[in-house]
C-alpha cells in the first residue's frame, strides 16, 4: 500500500478539492478520501494533483527535428522531405535510444500513456528485418524503460499519394498490401500489460479504399482503437474528392472505419457534414495545435466538433514541443484567434481531453481519473513557480491550463510507482540521452 496526500486535487468537474488522500494498492487506486493534514505515512504532493495525461498522437522520431526545421519558409510538404531524410537514418537500435529519451521527456511532462502512430516498419528499401516487428519491439521496450504505457498504433501505409507508388524512404513504411500489414501486426505479441496494439490508417493519400476496409475490419475484430490522419491539408481533401468523389471523412465512413473506437487526427479542414458525421458516430478528434501551427496547417473547428458530440483529445505529434498544457490551451486560444471571441472550451473540459478522453481514445478506459479502481496515475503541478504563483484554489484549474508548463510538473506516479520526483526522472538522464541519441542520428557521431 502506498499513500499520497494532495494539497489540491482535480477529481473531475469544474472545481478542485483540498486535502485529498489517495490510497494505492498495487497499481490501482484503493480509496480516495479527504483529510485536512498530510498523514505521517503519506507522500505529500504540493500544488494541484491531476490524473495522468495521455499523449494521443506521437511520432517519436520527429523529436530529432526539433530546432532544425523551424526557421525556414515552406509548408507541410517541404517539411516532410526533411522528415524523410531523418527516417532514412533510423535502425531498431538507434530508434530505441531516441524513443526511450523522448518517452522519458513525456513522463517528465506528466504524460503517463502515449499513442505512437507508428509507420516506420522496415529496413532500407522496404526490406523487412529478420524480425518484421523489430521497430515495434524497439518502441515497446523504449516505453517500458521510460516508465509509461504505450498504445502502438500500427499504421498501414501503402502509397506515396493517391495512386502513386511509394518513394525510396516510403517503402520502409509499406507492407505492400493491407493483408500483409495485418499478418505482420498479428505476429507482434505485446511484451507486457503496459503495451497495447491499435491500428491506424495513415491517410487517404497512403491507403486506398479497399485497404481501408481491411484495416477497419482488423480493428473491429480485435476491439482495438483505430486512428487516421484526416483532412490535415487542403491539398489532401482536393485529391480525395478528385479521386473518389468524397471527403476523407466520407470515404473512411464508407469503408467501415468510423465509430466509437475511431479517432480522426488533426481534422483541420472539415466540412459541416464531416463535423456532423464525427459527432453522430461518437468519434474522437485528436488535435495537435503546436504541430499544426508549426507546419502552417490551419486551425481546426474544435468548438463545432465539441458541440456536435465529439471528444477532443490532444497530441504532441511531431514533438516540436512536449507539453500537453500548451496543447490544451492552444485549442481554446486558436479558436479565439479564428472567431475573435473568448470562452469556447471550459478549462476542465480541456483537462478532460488531456486525461480521461485521451486515454479512452487509446483503449485505456480505466486510466485518466482519480477514482477507486482506476490506474494509480497522479501528476502534480506546482502552483508556486514564476508561471503559476499568485493563483488560489478557486482558480487552480485556470492557472494550470492557461499558465502552467511541463516544467511545473514536479511528481509523476504511474501505476502506483513514483517515476518523477521533484522534477527529475528517477532512472533516465533525459536531457543527456536526448542530446546523445539525436547527435548520433542526425550527425552520425
Amino acid at each position: 500500500m502506498a499513500r499520497f496526500w494532495c494539497e489540491l486535487a482535480w477529481l473531475g468537474g469544474d472545481a478542485v478539492t483540498a486535502g485529498v488522500l489517495v490510497d494505492v494498492q498495487g497499481d490501482r487506486i484503493a480509496e480516495v478520501s479527504t483529510v485536512a493534514d498530510c498523514p505521517a505515512d503519506a507522500t505529500r504532493l504540493a500544488g494541484l494533483t491531476m490524473p495522468g495525461m495521455a499523449n494521443s498522437h506521437s511520432h517519436a522520431f520527429h523529436r530529432a527535428l526539433r530546432g532544425r526545421t523551424h526557421g525556414g519558409t515552406g509548408s507541410f510538404w517541404t517539411w516532410r522531405e526533411q522528415m524523410y531524410t531523418l527516417a532514412s537514418r533510423l535502425t531498431p537500435d538507434n530508434y530505441f535510444e531516441l524513443a526511450r529519451a523522448v518517452y522519458a521527456e513525456m513522463v517528465l511532462a506528466g504524460i503517463t500513456s502515449v499513442g505512437e502512430f507508428h509507420y516506420l516498419h522496415h529496413g532500407p528499401g522496404g526490406v523487412p528485418y529478420r524480425d518484421p516487428n523489430a521497430m515495434s519491439h524497439a518502441l515497446a521496450s523504449a516505453a517500458a524503460d521510460a516508465g509509461l504505457r504505450i498504445t502502438l498504433l500500427d499504421t498501414c501505409y501503402l502509397h506515396g499519394g493517391v495512386g502513386v507508388a511509394p518513394n525510396d524512404v516510403q517503402r520502409r513504411f509499406s507492407d505492400g498490401d493491407a493483408t500483409s500489414w495485418a499478418s505482420r501486426v498479428d505476429a507482434f505479441s505485446p511484451p507486457s500489460a503496459s503495451v497495447r496494439v491499435g491500428a491506424a490508417i495513415h491517410s487517404v493519400r497512403a491507403v486506398d479504399p479497399k485497404a481501408m476496409t481491411v484495416v477497419a475490419e482488423w480493428a473491429a475484430a480485435h476491439d482495438a482503437p483505430l486512428h487516421a490522419h484526416v483532412s490535415e491539408q487542403v491539398a489532401e481533401n482536393e485529391a480525395c474528392v478528385d479521386a473518389y468523389g468524397a471527403t476523407p471523412m466520407q470515404l473512411l465512413a464508407s469503408r467501415g472505419a468510423v465509430g466509437e473506437r475511431f479517432t480522426a487526427v488533426h481534422a483541420t479542414h472539415l466540412t459541416a457534414d464531416d463535423v456532423g458525421l464525427l459527432g453522430g458516430q461518437g468519434c474522437s478528434v485528436c488535435m495537435c495545435p503546436t504541430t499544426e501551427r508549426d507546419l502552417a496547417d490551419g486551425i481546426g473547428p474544435a468548438a463545432a466538433l465539441r458541440a456536435a458530440g465529439t471528444a477532443i483529445t490532444l497530441g504532441s505529434d511531431s514533438n516540436a514541443v512536449v507539453d500537453l498544457f500548451e496543447e490544451a490551451r492552444a485549442v481554446e486560444l486558436n479558436e479565439r484567434l479564428a472567431t475573435q471571441t473568448r470562452g469556447h472550451h471550459r478549462p476542465h473540459l480541456l483537462l478532460q481531453g488531456a486525461t480521461a478522453d485521451g486515454h479512452r481514445s487509446l483503449g485505456w478506459s480505466d486510466v485518466g481519473v482519480i477514482a477507486v479502481g482506476a490506474a494509480a496515475d497522479l501528476v502534480s503541478v506546482r502552483l508556486d513557480s514564476v508561471r503559476t504563483a499568485g493563483g488560489d484554489a478557486g482558480h487552480a484549474l485556470e492557472t494550470v491550463v492557461f499558465a502552467a508548463s511541463h516544467a511545473d510538473v514536479h511528481h509523476v506516479v504511474i501505476d502506483g510507482v513514483v517515476k518523477v520526483r521533484e522534477g527529475r526522472h528517477l532512472t533516465i538522464d533525459v536531457a543527456g540521452d536526448l542530446a546523445r541519441s539525436i547527435r548520433s542520428i542526425v550527425e552520425g557521431s
